[in-house]
């Protein structure tokens, strides 16, 4: 990213109360496409990304013929797109149709040696593909397939669910759709190198989870990172254990606990649990679940109340497109979700609100910024309100890649009054900046406890049970 953006560094009318340079990736986007509408001398653009069982997002969009004043913003406009759509629909193959400068730009970033080799390699993994990019005229630009799977919703029996989290495990014993029993324990996943901690520890939980219970006729789980059909994809949960052990103990950690209790056990991404807990509670399809905890989790119900299959992993998806903006720990980006909307964002501001935080895990912070709230202290307010303000510019981002109607706001960042301060000031920017927006969105926060174990109690609700 640089300054030398003529189109994209566009300055919000609510300023962020913590964060004056930031300039939201909604704003830029959309003075780009009304610069685009403009312009006589313009060509389509298509990007399709290819991933599990040959399914394929397309999305379409139109920049300004190669060598105009705003070659710059084109390709930086165009990877920001491509870097938001990994995120949010996954893909090992990338094809960019349109003019082959963006391309060709394009391929040369989205490699090995690439700014995105971090993507690039993720991707990788999850697909267990060599992420690979084409060059082709808009012509050619592959034809769309999804596909889409109901999950969850059964409620019958007496059901274990688990969310875990980077610095937390919450587990619910559920009977008959009613949580009989729900704790949260703390835990510090992401430092221990040995698998048998992982598969010991949720094991405890589950036995504990047991106890509340007649009988356990399924347990389904929550878990952060990428999960698909049970295996542990990528995780930052388990960025200890090295890559050896991961393949041979936590690829397959599910499937292992499932062998050891012989009953149905389903586990999907906590996006996608967060996106069914809202479909839960709201008795509503299109919604967008939104989770902000030690990082940013997010899962999508189309308009049939399905679950895509894409990978909604917002965390890594830019919403600022600020120079100098907030680099993200793990990836290294600029401007992407987790520095936004979690644990860290709270830690990261807390300073610039004049607030000196303890030393510790960002859990035990994020707490002492929480309880400083509660008793007054005027600095804290400045935090949640700033966060309120990116949501508001990333939600109407949000709502132009998803389509999505209802978000519905969890985590433990959005506890207590936090949540309330947060929705207002991201439905003033709505209000202010996206008037079609603030009529079409309806923005949702559960009630405090189904916000801190909501997800547990949705997850149980994972697997389908044998017909008695």
């Amino acid at each position: 990213m640089n300054n030398d953006l003529r189109l994209l560094l566009a300055k919000p009318a609510v300023v962020p109360p913590l964060e004056p340079n930031f300039r939201p990736i909604s704003l830029g986007n959309r003075k780009y496409r009304q610069a685009v509408a403009k312009a006589s001398k313009k060509e389509p653009l298509g990007l399709a990304l290819e991933r599990n069982d040959g399914c394929i997002s397309v999305f379409k969009t139109e920049v300004f013929s190669p060598g105009s004043e705003y070659d710059q913003d084109t390709l930086v406009y165009i990877e920001r797109l491509v870097k938001f759509l990994l995120w949010q629909k996954g893909g090992w193959k990338l094809t960019v149709a349109g003019p082959e400068q963006i391309g060709k730009g394009i391929q040369k970033i989205y490699s090995d040696k690439g700014g995105r080799a971090f993507d690039v390699d993720l991707m990788g993994r999850v697909y267990e593909k060599s992420f690979v990019v084409e060059v082709v005229p808009f012509n050619q630009l592959p034809k769309q397939h999804e596909s889409a799977m109901a999950l969850g919703g059964h409620m019958e029996g007496c059901r274990i669910g688990f969310d875990l989290g980077a610095s937390d495990y919450k587990i619910s014993a559920v009977k008959d759709g009613e949580a009989v029993f729900t704790t949260e324990l703390p835990w510090d996943p992401k430092v221990e190198p040995d698998p048998s901690f992982h598969y010991r520890k949720i094991n405890e939980g589950l036995k504990l989870a047991a106890s509340h219970l007649p009988r356990v006729d399924a347990i389904g789980g929550s878990s952060a990172g990428i999960i698909i059909n049970n295996k542990v994809k990528v995780a930052s949960l388990f960025r200890a254990v090295p890559k050896d052990l991961f393949e041979k103990k936590v690829r397959n950690i599910f499937m292992d606990l499932q062998k050891e209790w012989g009953i149905p056990f389903e586990v999907a991404n906590d996006g996608d649990v967060t996106a069914l807990a809202g479909g839960l509670s709201l008795k509503a399809h299109s919604v967008l679940g939104v989770a902000m905890g030690s990082s940013e989790a997010a899962g999508f119900l189309d308009n049939e109340g399905r679950i895509t299959g894409w990978l909604n992993e917002l965390a890594f998806a830019p919403v600022d497109y600020q120079p100098n903006g907030p680099a993200d720990e793990w990836s290294k980006d600029l401007g992407v979700g987790a520095q936004y909307f979690s644990q860290q964002a709270v830690v990261r501001l807390a300073p610039v609100a004049g607030i000196q935080l303890p030393e510790g895990h960002q859990a035990v912070q994020l707490k002492f910024v929480q309880d400083l709230h509660k008793k007054g202290d005027k600095r804290t307010r400045q935090i949640f309100e700033t966060i309120g303000v990116y949501l508001g510019y990333a939600l109407a981002h949000y709502a132009d890649m998803y389509g999505c109607k209802h978000l519905l706001i969890l985590g433990r960042v959005t506890s207590g009054e936090a949540g309330d301060i947060i929705i207002k000031r991201a439905r003033e920017v709505l209000e202010t900046e996206f008037p079609e927006y603030a009529k079409t969105l309806e923005l949702h926060l559960p009630d405090e406890k189904s916000k801190r174990v909501g997800q547990a109690v949705a997850a149980a609700s994972l697997p389908e049970t044998a017909k008695k």
